[in-house]
């Protein structure tokens, strides 16, 4: 059973308000996280583990589990270079608190359970599609590592949610070491509210960064903490390095915990394009495959906006240490970007050659109509094998194979100086043999919309071993055809 603490509800009002979830007529549950389940404090022993029934209302909103008490969080953010001072969770709810047996406090939350007062009139409810979408990508991102959220259970609620059509609706139940976001922060600060502020990040220090607590001016260091310990830098270069783009980058999806939050028109990239968007919404290009390390740099930066009145210097002083700080975000970012492109080309860390190497890679896979997952996955086989068929298989990649095949000249020059069987490991546990392609995506929820989550639980116990080499798993990580192709997602709000 979970044992629920509400520590973020010891802050002030204005950043959460009290809500209980809309009932839904006929829950039904598609899939439960046991394993993590397990992480987060539930009994394992069957006579201690709640029943499928029970899980069911629970994770649909229509029971409280024992020690809930639901609350919607307040946040403000930029959206697409807008700021819209009062968003909020529309349709999400708190449950609670919980630590785990790491002895981290995680957030639990319920996402689609209906209307609250930061509903701006919506119906508070998620369509099936999104949900699915969320569950598989966030459950892959944390099987390669990536920092995210985590899904916990997905219930179908028996109703249906109209978009642009009726749609079959659901209600998601994610895991986070918290949901407080760079739009916490603009909430507080855009209504003046410094006792609010100062509470939030008094409350951020102790459960995120608690050595900044210590320091002359705290709230400088949590700003300091928070670029230095280089998770948003990490975060988003890891994305890259799997051709992940979020999609949607408002300050009110920049987690201050540096977690991967709010998978809406989210995609994996194919075919190698720097400027690939598949956001519906995203008609200027804005949260690009490339402007993702910009975008996060200029999230952090309205973070430290709302920082400055709580810290200790005035004026243009204070305002130079914030700025020499986000500084700092770029050469984090380069740094983690070049031990990712040393791993992904089976390179020693310290090789002078990953990064000119790698940008050369990227305008071959650009230029010659190269799916990114397929070529590291050829690249990473023929490194370990040097075998001729290899080298073909990926070669046949390339619209280009002769310029390709000048590359691999210069690659597997640099790679002899670093080869052995560590560099070769490091290599694979970089480059992933299955992604939760789009197409697969779509034909999940294809199914599903149909009543049939088999395709669902096929690709999620494929995508959860993402270097899995059955037929099963190299089925699945096959390319679109042309036809299979899906160019745009929906945020499903």
């Amino acid at each position: 059973m979970l044992s629920f603490e509400h520590q973020f509800a010891t802050l002030p009002e204005p950043l959460w308000m009290a809500c209980q979830p809309t009932p839904v007529s006929q829950p039904t549950l598609i899939v439960f996280n046991e394993r993590l389940a397990e992480t987060l404090g539930f009994k394992t022993e069957l006579k201690n583990k709640p029943d499928d029934a029970t899980l069911t209302q629970w994770f649909s909103g229509n029971q409280l589990p024992p020690g809930a008490e639901p609350r919607a969080l307040g946040y403000a953010g930029h959206q697409f270079g807008n700021f819209v001072p009062q968003l909020g969770d529309g349709r999400a709810l708190l449950l609670g608190e919980v630590i785990d047996q790491d002895g981290i406090r995680r957030d639990v939350q319920l996402k689609g359970s209906g209307r609250t007062p930061f509903s701006r009139g919506g119906d508070g409810r998620s369509p099936l599609g999104p949900v699915l979408r969320e569950y598989l990508v966030s459950e892959f991102m944390a099987a390669m590592g990536v920092p995210t959220t985590r899904a916990l259970a997905a219930v179908t609620s028996g109703e249906r949610v109209v978009r642009q059509l009726p749609e079959p609706g659901a209600v998601f139940t994610r895991v986070a070491s918290s949901h407080i976001r760079v739009g916490t922060f603009q909430f507080a600060a855009v209504r003046r509210d410094e006792a609010a502020l100062k509470a939030l990040a008094d409350h951020v220090i102790e459960r995120h960064y608690p050595e900044a607590a210590s320091a002359d001016d705290p709230y400088l260091a949590l700003l300091e903490a928070v670029i230095a310990l280089a998770r948003q830098a990490v975060l988003v270069a890891r994305w890259m390095s799997l051709g992940f783009i979020h999609g949607v980058m408002n300050t009110d999806n920049c987690s201050i915990a540096g977690e991967t939050i709010d998978y809406g028109p989210c995609a994996f990239m194919e075919q190698f394009d720097p400027q690939k968007v598949f956001s519906s919404i995203d008609q200027s290009k804005r949260y690009a495959f490339d402007n993702q390390p910009a975008i996060a740099q200029w999230n952090l930066a309205r973070f430290a906006e709302t920082l400055l009145p709580l810290m200790r210097e005035e004026g243009d002083t204070v305002v130079e240490q914030a700025t020499d700080i986000i500084r700092r975000f770029e050469p984090l970012f380069d740094a983690e970007q070049h031990r990712l492109h040393a791993d992904k080309l089976g390179l020693a860390a310290d090789s002078d050659q990953s990064v000119p190497l790698m940008k050369a890679l990227e305008s071959q896979m650009h230029q010659g109509r190269m799916d990114m997952t397929a070529t590291f996955d050829a690249l990473t086989h023929y490194a370990s094998t040097s075998s001729e068929p290899h080298k073909e298989a990926l070669l046949a990649l390339t619209t280009q194979p002769n310029e390709l095949a000048a590359w691999l000249d210069k690659w597997q020059a640099a790679q002899a100086a670093s080869q052995d069987s560590e560099r070769l490991d490091a290599m694979r546990r970089a480059n992933p043999v299955v992604i939760p392609r789009n197409h697969r995506i779509q034909e999940v929820i294809d199914a599903a919309y149909e009543g049939d989550f088999a395709p669902f639980h096929s690709l999620l116990a494929v995508v959860t071993q993402p270097f899995d080499e059955s037929a099963e798993a190299r089925r699945l990580a096959a390319p679109a055809t042309e036809n299979e192709q899906v160019l745009r997602t929906f945020c499903g709000t």
